[in-house]
């Protein structure tokens, strides 16, 4: 469900702009103002979690993003849909740094992979569905009900995970909580976000936000070097696993989470589909992702991280060279494959990734290193909109480009107009070519966690 909501909105975002009598830029702050509230607290939950305990959280969690939802289906306003997806995101933190700490406790040892595996999955699904499901909901009811489905199935959650989920690891007794820590990078990661998402990236404000951004940053490694009980322990840096696995993360996670934007713009500004069939022509992605994950997790308990992460990165960046050579009248079943590619190569990354990176730190560290990992991830969903609209900007200027895309009325204009399209369809090519470069980068990171520790 957390991860649902990061994407939900994304191929209805058009509607929900309309019905609430709004621009593009508010609209885009609607998906991103989840986002963002989730990466800046995790850190702190994270560490939050190891000392005082990591299901007491999660369920408090269920809760609060069970409220959010429902409040973002009766908004009346965008303030009002902004203010509660703030509330939404402050939930779906507690539920994503848990989770998978949750899971590594309960799987710690034999059959990790297989229990990161089963847990990625439903992560994935939350992601890759959310871009379907929203296609349909919105043709058959109104956009409201993409978060008015989260209700029922969060009050079930939010019982049975108080009922079922039992404290497995022993908090940590006789240290603080690291405040300075937390609020420095806090303040460091919502600068570097807004200046990515407020603007063009070439924008004055933008560049001052994220010149602070790393100065804050900087403070804050200050900080951690001299505290006794840092919020985020700088030594887990030093274990080469958890080092490249997390760097392998982000750019990974730069391509696939611009992925299904760029062909969310594709198949309704180039196309002219409506949101029903776009979600609909994402399915290969999806149902490829959830088969592989449960698979590839079991396999690197027998086999290792290693050599299955790298070639799952080397088979996406495939897919999304096959993705890259689009045009007005391709057929789908090579955008399909594309899209297959791209599922099976994820899939066969994330799972033996995820449980390598976990399995690599101690017990008492998993609330915040699950925390940092999360953290990675969600950054680089967050900056993954604006960078595709930074690399379309080569060929289509910003201000044109938000005008095209904050009104679907002009797809027409697109679909007749050559030098508007000749601009707007390169302009997704060469993402989709950029995120293709990043997945092999990915995947030299992938190799360089190198074998002892992959076996260890």
């Amino acid at each position: 469900m957390a991860t649902l909501d990061s994407s939900i909105i994304v191929v209805g975002l058009p509607q929900v702009v309309r019905a609430l009598n709004t621009n593009l830029i508010v609209g885009v702050w609607f998906i991103t103002v989840y986002r963002l509230m989730i990466t800046v607290l995790l850190v702190g939950i994270g560490r939050v979690a190891d000392l005082y305990g990591r299901v007491r959280l999660y369920n408090l969690g269920f809760a609060i993003f069970t409220v959010g939802s429902l409040l973002s289906g009766l908004s009346l306003t965008a303030e009002e849909l902004l203010a509660f997806r703030l509330v939404q995101g402050v939930g779906a933190a507690l539920l994503f740094v848990n989770s998978v700490a949750i899971v590594t406790d309960a799987f710690a040892g034999e059959g990790l992979g297989k229990g990161i595996g089963i847990n990625q999955v439903a992560i994935n699904a939350g992601t890759i569905t959310g871009y379907t499901l929203s296609g349909i909901l919105i043709q058959l009811f109104t956009w409201r009900s993409i978060f008015l489905v989260n209700v029922p199935i969060g009050i079930f959650g939010t019982y049975w995970s108080h009922r079922r989920l039992k404290e497995i690891s022993q908090p940590v007794r006789g240290e603080k909580f690291d405040v300075l820590g937390a609020v420095t990078f806090s303040s460091s990661i919502t600068l570097l976000l807004l200046g990515l998402t407020i603007g063009s990236l070439t924008d004055a404000l933008s560049l001052i936000l994220m010149l602070s951004s790393g100065v804050l940053m900087v403070l804050f490694f200050l900080v951690e070097r001299r505290t006794k009980f840092p919020v985020l322990d700088l030594s887990l840096f030093r274990i080469r696993l958890f080092t490249a696995g997390n760097i392998a993360n982000l750019l990974s996670g730069l391509a696939f989470a611009g992925l299904a934007f760029v062909m969310t713009l594709y198949f309704q500004l180039v196309r002219g589909y409506d949101p029903l069939h776009a979600g609909i022509f994402l399915i290969p992605l999806d149902a490829t992702l959830i088969l592989i994950g449960p698979v590839s997790g079991s396999l690197s308990d027998k086999w290792g991280a290693r050599g299955l992460s790298t070639l799952g990165l080397i088979v996406a960046s495939a897919g999304f060279f096959v993705l890259s050579r689009f045009d007005q009248s391709t057929l789908y079943p090579e955008i399909a494959l594309g899209l297959v590619l791209v599922g099976i190569g994820i899939g066969l990354f994330r799972s033996p990734n995820a449980s390598s990176v976990m399995g690599s730190v101690p017990a008492s560290k998993r609330g915040i290193s699950s925390a940092v990992r999360a953290t990675i991830i969600n950054t680089s969903i967050v900056a993954s909109i604006p960078l595709v609209l930074a690399l379309m900007t080569a060929d289509v200027p910003y201000d044109k480009l938000v005008n095209i895309i904050g009104n679907p009325n002009l797809v027409m204009n697109l679909q007749t107009s050559s030098g508007l399209l000749g601009g707007f369809l390169p302009g997704l090519q060469h993402g989709l070519l950029v995120f293709s470069g990043l997945i092999l980068l990915s995947a030299v990171f992938s190799l360089l966690r190198g074998k002892r520790e992959d076996q260890k």
